[in-house]
């Protein structure tokens, strides 16, 4: 009998689990890049040009050059291995978008809280909302070229973190550094005895 090339596929030996993990930060941070860099699908956008009307609302102060802003949300997928699937939520970074929050938080197991060590006052929100729900979550700083660097150490002290969350120098733009950034949330989350894995819904 011959098996078209379909057939002959090697099925997973179990489903894979599918986890929902967040990407937050304040605005400009390099949430939809790193969605973008890591998803192995085609990313869903939700960004506008930002306007002249909205400048007071949007400061770009320190990302002078940014002129798109999320409004909704960005979505990808990642296969970390076979039997693992996660699908990544990155919110929106502006105040007047907390509202959506809530819903997108809704059966995560973790977070990713992005960081720029030029604007490290943007994550304190983003900290607090995470601290406060018990949604497990990473520090990944997100080394923009021309800044300044830290060490890991000093920019947990500088945000007051407890010792066992996560903090990780990244480049949102690099594919494996996104990747490991993603890990450390899944590991993390586990550890402190998160909720066991759920289907993630979208």
């Amino acid at each position: 009998m011959v098996f078209g090339r379909s057939q002959r596929r090697r099925k997973p030996a179990v489903d894979p689990v599918t986890l929902k993990i967040l990407v937050a930060g304040g605005f400009g941070v390099g949430k939809t890049t790193l969605v973008g860099a890591v998803s192995e699908i085609r990313p869903l956008r939700t960004e506008e040009l930002l306007t002249e009307a909205g400048r007071p609302v949007d400061s770009t102060e320190g990302v002078e050059a940014k002129r798109t802003t999320t409004v909704a949300m960005d979505f990808g997928r990642i296969s970390v291995r076979e039997d693992l699937i996660l699908y990544l939520f990155g919110t929106p970074g502006q105040d007047r978008f907390w509202f959506l929050w809530d819903e997108l938080a809704q059966g995560a197991l973790g977070a990713v809280v992005l960081a720029d060590t030029r604007r490290l006052s943007d994550c304190f929100a983003a900290v607090d909302y995470f601290e406060r729900r018990g949604i497990p979550f990473s520090l990944a700083v997100n080394c923009f070229d021309g800044a300044e660097r830290f060490a890991a150490e000093t920019v947990r002290e500088a945000l007051d973190l407890d010792p066992e969350v996560p903090v990780i120098l990244c480049d949102a733009r690099d594919r494996d550094s996104a990747k490991e950034v993603l890990i450390s949330v899944v590991e993390h989350a586990m550890e402190t005895g998160a909720d066991r894995p759920r289907h993630a819904t979208t």
